[in-house]
């Protein structure tokens, strides 16, 4: 446990991912393979269940800690975290054990099956032998609730470097519903998976965000300008009657859309497209927020997918009949792709994302501004000499995106980070008028510079009007311009909308309350963009 309680601080200490990647790396190469096992289960969301509520926990540690449980209650929104508040206010340790992490989730299963003093009796031994850290962490475990910032993506990467394997295969493994009781370190990680090269997708080629104007790219006819669609970007993958798709974060998401399937009768074996995967109907897109309502399960009933259909709106040919086609000209493959998918019967789930015609960057720059109007988030630009690359480069495919929508809008609650900010009131949300009542409609959390957060942070504890655990009410003075993408309907929320990636544009410290946006305002937007 110790070990992995250094790990936790190493990744708590740090946002950069070079430094989390190395200190992962470490742990994958010095831990025992049963701690190896579960601290992968942990990272890629495989947590033991909670055994014990919460209001039990809470009376144990203001006991065990010889507080009064309302003086308990009144710290916690003050930490902000329940499995800390407990680790603080407990006693030191009677004694250290040096027991492993594999150790302390085996001891959590066994409290499941105790009645409540013997679970009292359990923990208390457990606090009673780890220090402060191990005890934040095994609270952690034991309300279900472990987190840390870790991606699965990045726990990847690290493992892939500790263990000397293609990330891409080792991602492949560790998909699926094993859980460590149903599987070892050395069947999941180390063994071979003859499945792995099949399921292998191409390194994703990514664009930069247009840094100039158009004109400076030269020609026009020199480009390909395609829009670019809200979707989710993936590979969907044929090899030897299987396939795979793949999300541009290398998920596995196969599963999840299993229209996909049908490409198996009709494109040949060997091909891997790109491409945007959409909500998709009536030959026009849906809106994310329908494509959302898909991302977050493991199978997809019937009316989910008779509600949300999807298809590939793909725009590029990596591989075609076996062969890597990456170095070819876009403009081969493109010809390539146009061909299949005109042989194809309407009824396969797959579209090529229509090339856009014009003779001068005026054209493109008419057409970019009508994008809102087709679900498009603004334009592709990409060189038709160019190969597809890997990772994020400049110079032959650009992003010409249509500026983000706006709304000023009121600062009603807030609440702590987390990691290095969890000092600071840094997640906010925001209201607008509905006559003369402020109505919330959105949260957002990024998008200012530390020193302004510091800055809402003194105010907010000088301004909280009531707590609500760990948010604060706050008295509504400030007015923030919010940034987002899209606005849809929301029946869950109060206001009746949904913003897509709201961000914080600026603290707009020169606007009175009063001029705020209105519920009025954001419900234009829903009409107009909705």
């Amino acid at each position: 446990m110790k070990r992995f309680a250094q790990l936790f601080n190493a990744l708590d200490q740090t946002t950069r991912t070079s430094v989390k990647t190395k200190a992962l790396r470490a742990y994958f190469e010095e831990a025992s393979e049963d701690d190896k096992l579960w601290c992968i289960a942990l990272f890629s969301s495989r947590r033991p269940k909670r055994v014990i509520t919460t209001t039990l926990l809470r009376q144990w540690a203001a006991d065990r800690g010889g507080i009064p449980l309302w003086l308990f209650e009144e710290s916690y929104p003050i930490v902000g975290d329940l499995a800390e508040t407990i680790a603080l206010v407990l006693p030191p340790p009677q004694s250290i054990s040096d027991h492993s992490l594999t150790h302390w989730i085996k001891r959590l299963q066994d409290l499941s099956t105790l009645d409540e003093d013997g679970k009292r009796t359990g923990v208390l031994a457990a606090w009673d032998s780890l220090d402060t850290t191990e005890r934040f962490l095994f609270n952690k475990l034991l309300t279900g609730g472990f987190r840390v910032g870790v991606s699965t993506k990045l726990m990847t990467r690290a493992l892939a470097q500790a263990t000397g394997q293609d990330e891409a295969a080792l991602t492949h493994k560790l998909m699926g519903k094993w859980t460590p009781a149903t599987t070892s370190y050395q069947h999941l990680v180390l063994d071979d998976d003859p499945s792995a090269d099949l399921s292998k997708p191409y390194p994703f080629y990514l664009a930069y965000g247009l840094e100039a104007a158009p004109e400076t790219l030269g020609p026009v006819t020199d480009w390909q300008a395609e829009h670019k669609w809200d979707g989710i970007r993936g590979q969907v993958i044929l090899r030897e009657g299987e396939h795979h798709v793949w999300s541009r974060g290398e998920d596995l998401m196969t599963d999840r859309f299993p229209e996909f399937q049908h490409f198996l009768n009709f494109v040949p074996a060997g091909t891997v497209l790109d491409g945007e995967i959409l909500a998709f109907a009536d030959e026009k897109p849906l809106s994310f927020n329908a494509l959302q309502s898909r991302i977050g399960r493991k199978t997809v009933p019937k009316k989910l997918l008779t509600e949300a259909p999807v298809i590939l709106m793909a725009y590029d040919l990596l591989e075609w009949q076996g062969e890597d086609m990456r170095q070819r000209p876009l403009a081969q493959r493109r010809k390539l792709l146009d061909d299949l998918v005109q042989s194809l019967p309407a009824q396969v789930p797959l579209r090529t994302s229509p090339p856009i015609q014009a003779k001068t960057w005026k054209d493109l720059a008419t057409e970019r501004a009508k994008s809102r109007e087709i679900g498009s988030e603004g334009l592709m630009l990409k060189r038709l000499d160019s190969p597809y690359l890997a990772g994020r480069k400049k110079g032959d495919w650009w992003k010409w995106k249509v500026d983000p929508l706006t709304i000023d809008a009121v600062m009603i609650y807030a609440q702590a980070g987390h990691g290095r900010r969890a000092n600071l009131f840094t997640d906010y949300t925001f209201a607008v008028w509905k006559g003369e009542e402020l109505v919330p409609f959105t949260k957002a959390y990024s998008g200012l510079k530390d020193e302004e957060f510091r800055q809402i942070t003194a105010w907010v504890r000088k301004n909280t009007l009531q707590r609500f655990g760990p948010v604060r009410q706050v008295t509504p003075h400030h007015v923030f311009e919010i940034a987002f993408e899209g606005i849809q309907k929301s029946p869950r929320h109060k206001s009746g909308v949904a913003l897509r990636f709201p961000r914080m544009l600026r603290w707009r410290q020169d606007k009175p309350l009063a001029e705020a946006n209105t519920l009025d305002d954001l419900n234009a937007m829903l009409e107009q963009y909705g």
